[in-house]
């Protein structure tokens, strides 16, 4: 094993890959229909509140494409904010988001069994779907799932790609099972099927009124569903042309997912109707497949709930790809041991801050089964993705006279007007956004204070800060020029 630099193997498919599977996963699947439980009374008015929460998602986004092009670094959101902004905030923040993502790679690992029970129950196989319901087996297999996946990164660009690609292939094409099911059929036919299978006789939709702090709150959660296409940015160093294919692989992602949330969502409530979704939603944890069961033969419900799951599956590697690299940028910088920078010989890849990535994202599955409640993980995420967006807006305004000569690197919108434009107003969206998560998460009704995101992320910003100013003052003490290191890309 040997230092040496990344290797720059990933093309434009495989950057989209990496931010569409890191973006569809339970978010598809689960949470426009879960809504209904999390944000009572937002009733018809989901499809709406996902073109809102978009808003703030394009203009990251577009904050991200600029910044890529002056700092095509591993660590993307931590080597913009530290080199454009101030390295402390580039750090804890990049700091909570890992510690973030780690955690939900464990959990979407762990919810991802009980997909796969539900698809051999659906095949007749009830025997072996009730094997997976015991608690070492559901945890080894979540386990073993974590474990292939870092394997495939360990291996590199090549076999990442290999993997990810057809994997977001055959994703799309069993969603779309979904999108044609749910405009194909229509409430009348979900009703009276529903009615033959379980003698139960439901109402379609009726009038429900508007209301703002209501659809506020629902925008805010459905943000959650465009955290992803950042981990475009943490494999820059991997990118082949990474000038112009990084805004660009950010860019498609953003329309792709957006997309296809709004069609196979918008299919979903064509079909079922939405009083039904939350009257179902108060009383169990409900999904896509689930619901679509009423109306489709087994095999096809089979068909739709593979879907689901590899939908689940596909977050894995393209999320151990994004942690990891962001442990690979600190550790380049002195934050994090230089151990951590070494490349594999052969494959060119960062394996010891992947093998990491993976022992914490195999303590979140730990945590998720002993703990009995994953969502605790998920919103600790949407709080690090939205600081960080947030940062990279702030990073847009402030770049020009913290770092004038690479702020002259930038390529997209690269005029003071267009840069200032999108760094105000998605400072002032993602701040709104920011508030209302916060609001929510403090409001909310939970057994102790320790189940509430905010104070939990505050303890994780805490640490963070500790780590950082012990490794500057060790730094400093070196004699090592801090203010020049956080000037320059690694």
């Amino acid at each position: 094993m040997s230092n040496s630099s990344l290797s720059r193997q990933l093309g434009l498919i495989g950057l989209i890959a990496t931010g569409v599977c890191s973006m569809l996963g339970a978010s598809i699947n689960v949470v426009p229909f879960m809504i209904q439980r999390h944000v009572p009374g937002i009733g018809p008015y989901v499809i709406h509140a996902f073109v809102f929460a978009a808003i703030p998602a394009i203009l990251a986004a577009f904050a991200y494409s600029m910044l890529a092009t002056a700092m095509p670094r591993a660590g993307g959101s931590y080597i913009y904010a530290s080199r454009g902004l101030n390295s402390y905030l580039g750090f804890v923040a990049s700091f909570s988001q890992w510690f973030g993502l780690s955690i939900v790679i464990g959990v979407v690992a762990y919810v991802t069994v009980p997909f796969i029970r539900d698809i051999l129950e659906n095949m007749g196989l009830a025997e072996l779907a009730a094997f997976l319901e015991i608690g070492a087996i559901r945890v080894g297999l979540a386990l073993l799932m974590v474990w292939v996946f870092v394997w495939v990164n360990v291996k590199g660009a090549k076999s990442y790609e290999k993997t990810i690609i057809p994997l977001m292939i055959l994703m799309f094409l069993m969603g779309s099972v979904v999108i044609v099911t749910g405009f194909y059929f229509t409430q009348n036919d979900f009703v009276q099927s529903f009615q033959e299978k379980t003698g139960r006789l439901i109402q379609t939709d009726g009038p429900l009124a508007f209301h703002l702090p209501t659809f506020l709150s629902a925008g805010a959660l459905l943000f959650a569903s465009f955290i992803g296409f950042d981990s475009i940015a943490q494999a820059g160093g991997e990118a082949k042309d990474p000038i112009r294919k990084l805004p660009l692989a950010i860019g498609l992602t953003i329309l792709i997912v957006g997309g296809y949330y709004l069609f196979f969502t918008a299919a979903v409530y064509s079909t079922v109707p939405w009083s039904f979704v939350a009257e179902e939603a108060m009383s169990k944890d409900i999904t896509a497949p689930g619901l679509l069961g009423y109306l489709l033969p087994s095999w096809l419900t089979v068909i739709i709930v593979a879907g689901a799951a590899i939908a689940l599956i596909n977050d894995l590697p393209a999320m151990l790809l994004s942690v990891s690299r962001l442990m690979f940028a600190w550790a380049e910088d002195g934050i994090f041991p230089k151990s951590i920078t070494k490349i594999h010989s052969k494959y060119q890849t960062p394996y010891l801050a992947v093998v990491l990535s993976g022992v914490m994202a195999s303590l979140g599955i730990l945590g998720s089964h002993f703990a009995g409640d994953f969502f605790l993980g998920i919103d600790i995420m949407v709080t690090s993705m939205m600081v960080n967006f947030l940062l990279m807006c702030v990073t847009l305004l402030s770049i020009s006279k913290v770092n004038p000569l690479l702020s002259k690197e930038i390529k997209v919108f690269p005029s003071s007007l267009g840069r200032n434009l999108v760094g105000w107003t998605g400072t002032l969206v993602l701040l709104t956004f920011l508030l209302i998560h916060t609001w929510k998460d403090l409001q909310s009704e939970t057994g102790a204070w320790y189940f509430h995101s905010t104070p939990i992320w505050l303890i994780v910003m805490a640490l963070a800060s500790l780590i950082f100013f012990y490794k500057y003052r060790q730094m400093k003490q070196s004699g090592i020029d801090t203010e020049s290191l956080f000037k320059k890309l690694p």
